[in-house]
């Protein structure tokens, strides 16, 4: 009853209860949250993270392209490329519990996914009391001088800024999270294992902040480079198909694991025909012989990508309230 409720208010309300959305959050408490309708925010708005061109434009620069993979009329489901521009999206909370979350969306390095891992996730989020901050990161595959440094480039200045500006969006600096998914958790790794590692050169005051964050979350993370293990589209667009073994072992998160990265939270669901299970088993893995604390949750059944909308009858549903659960048990909530 309460789905048809909601469903009815998106239906009747209009521009007007759209507009509202892109705000921030949904009603606080809900146990399921709606899929993006398509007048969430605009991609093509958002803080830029870079204060004028970010490093390393390619000749030509990538043009920015919206792919609207939406089938329903009210459900959006869009994925953004040739990102020249990195950019956060904010949603704030109207009961904000002083903690925030960084967004890393999924999307095989090849585009960067809107909504089901994006606005979802962060409207979610703010419903729980948190800032949330979706991240459209560049892509290694368009030609930026960084290469496959590039978008953790943008994940390191993006903790930054967002640490520099935290009064203005209403949390504490040092509470500040991570949550990737698929490629995005390769991204979300890979900045808690290189958060230190210098990418790009300083360019401001805000690159003397830690980009290190309070705690991670990996949900069904790319994580290894090496062949056969990796997700293959990923690999070829951030190293290359006939990459070099050390190639793999820079950017493979569960090789550059030190005693200083975060708590870890960690997903897959073990029928994962895209991304196998062992990504996060290495992770895993890593983190505990670095002895980092991290709490992993294997399922049986949920494939690949479901973040929100995926879940329905399944165990795997339970995975947002158990990630909030050892989020609080972090001391981030």
């Amino acid at each position: 009853m309460r789905t048809n409720i909601r469903r009815r208010q998106l239906l009747t309300a209009g521009a007007a209860l759209l507009a509202t959305m892109a705000g921030g959050a949904t009603e606080r408490g809900a146990d399921r949250q709606e899929p993006s309708p398509v007048g969430s925010p605009d991609p093509a708005a958002g803080i830029d993270i870079w204060p004028s061109h970010p490093p390393g434009m390619p000749t030509p620069p990538p043009v920015e392209s919206l792919w609207d993979r939406s089938h329903e009329p009210l459900i959006a489901d869009r994925a953004v490329r040739g990102i020249a521009r990195p950019r956060l999206i904010a949603f704030r909370s109207d009961q904000p519990n002083g903690a925030a979350v960084l967004l890393f969306p999924g999307g095989g390095y090849h585009h960067v996914v809107v909504d089901k891992e994006g606005y979802e996730m962060a409207r979610w989020l703010a419903a729980r009391g948190f800032a949330a901050f979706v991240l459209f990161y560049r892509l290694p595959g368009e030609g930026w001088a960084a290469g496959p440094d590039v978008a953790l480039a943008d994940g390191q200045r993006a903790v930054r800024v967002l640490r520099g500006r935290a009064s203005e969006f209403g949390f504490a600096p040092e509470r500040l999270a991570t949550m990737g998914f698929s490629a995005g958790g390769h991204l979300c790794a890979d900045l808690s294992a290189r958060f230190a590692t210098r990418v790009y050169d300083v360019i401001d005051e805000l690159d003397a902040i830690s980009a290190r964050p309070y705690c991670a979350a990996t949900i069904y993370p790319v994580v290894s480079m090496h062949a056969g293990i990796a997700h293959v589209g990923s690999r070829k667009l951030l190293v290359g198909a006939d990459a070099s073994e050390a190639l793999e072992a820079a950017h493979s998160p569960d090789r550059n694991i030190t005693q200083q990265a975060p708590p870890h939270f960690i997903v897959h669901a073990e029928d994962d025909a895209s991304v196998p299970v062992e990504n996060a088993l290495l992770l895993r893995a890593a983190l505990k012989a670095q002895g980092v604390p991290v709490e992993t949750h294997l399922f049986r059944a949920g494939g690949h990508g479901f973040g929100l909308r995926g879940t329905t009858g399944k165990p795997v549903a339970a995975w947002p309230e158990l990630w909030h659960a050892w989020a609080s048990s972090t001391g981030l909530a």
